[in-house]
């Protein structure tokens, strides 16, 4: 096991001096002898596009085989995917027996499985109710639904969110990642591979009061906005796609702050929603053009801290 181990620490270095092509064969062939190490470092490659074009079916695949060969992170990640249907069938029966196994061992995954079994859900992970939405505007279409979340749900996507925060960038014509002048938050993306089944179950709940699948939706991000943040007038609306941001799903993750309303800066709507309530409007016109009432902007908090998990969601399916 030893001399496997040392092996897949050398195709790393290989990998990480540049020698990507010998890393690879070495990989390869650490992952035909069923190599734990190896067979997660290849399917990060093929999830990431790292080592070719990104084929994140195939990278499920191998975090399958490496989970079963041993490796911990992989076993996590193949439950993970398995609760939520990405790159693959869902199977969250399934999810939930692996997950069950894990939490013996896992203090985090125990905490997943016990907020799971607080949640009102189906044998499916599906949401048995979802509270009904107040229309705060019908031009544009906006809607609150009162404490969509509870408490602890929130709480929990803090925390999952805390060691993932980083400047919230763009990119500059060299494709170079800037800090970002219209968004001055901290941000946290819960990407697929670490949507665990708390999160696709929330994900899932703001597909239920969207009316939307879960697919629809972008990985959920959660921002953080410090004194003097904010998120300036903006629109969700993305031009250049064929598949649309439809409507865009705001969940205020706590409200001991001040400032930092959401504003609708061409109607004067503001809304500062209570801790779980989700603000949900929609970025496009019945013809998909722009609706351009839906300009909106995260006002400066001027003390505390705002914490809120944004989720764009598409037309047609986004998840691969």
């Amino acid at each position: 096991m030893q001399a496997i181990d040392t092996s897949a620490n050398q195709a790393l270095h290989l990998w990480e001096t540049g020698r990507r092509a010998e890393a690879l064969l070495l990989f390869n062939q650490l992952a035909a002898r069923n190599d734990p190490h190896a067979l997660a470092m290849l399917a990060g490659f093929k999830w990431a596009g790292l080592a070719g074009p990104s084929d994140p079916a195939q990278g499920r695949e191998l975090y399958r085989r490496a989970a079963e060969a041993g490796q911990a992170d992989a076993n996590i990640f193949t439950t993970n995917l398995l609760a939520s249907g990405i790159a693959g069938p869902r199977d969250w029966p399934q999810a939930m027996r692996r997950l069950e196994a894990e939490a013996r061992t896992d203090p985090r995954r125990r905490e997943v499985l016990a907020l799971l079994g607080r949640m009102k859900l189906t044998a499916d992970g599906d949401p048995l109710e979802v509270p009904e939405g107040e229309v705060l505007s019908t031009a544009p279409s906006v809607t609150l639904f009162h404490h969509l979340f509870s408490a602890a749900e929130c709480d929990y996507l803090k925390k999952t969110a805390d060691p993932l925060f980083e400047p919230s960038t763009v990119y500059n014509s060299a494709r170079q990642p800037v800090r970002d002048p219209v968004r001055t938050s901290d941000g946290g993306t819960i990407h697929w591979l670490i949507e665990d089944p708390v999160v696709h179950a929330l994900n899932r709940r703001l597909g239920a009061a969207t009316g939307t699948d879960a697919g629809q939706g972008e990985a959920i991000l959660i921002l953080r906005y410090r004194p003097g943040q904010q998120y300036r007038n903006h629109y969700d609306f993305v031009v250049a796609s064929e598949n649309l941001r439809a409507q865009t799903a705001l969940v205020y993750l706590n409200h001991d702050y001040k400032g930092g309303e959401t504003c609708f800066v061409k109607t004067g709507l503001k809304v500062k929603g209570r801790k779980g309530d989700a603000l949900v409007f929609r970025n496009a016109l019945p013809d998909r053009s722009l609706d351009e009432l839906t300009e909106h902007a995260g006002l400066p908090v001027t003390s505390g801290t705002k914490y809120l998990a944004s989720r764009w969601i598409r037309e047609k399916r986004w998840a691969p």
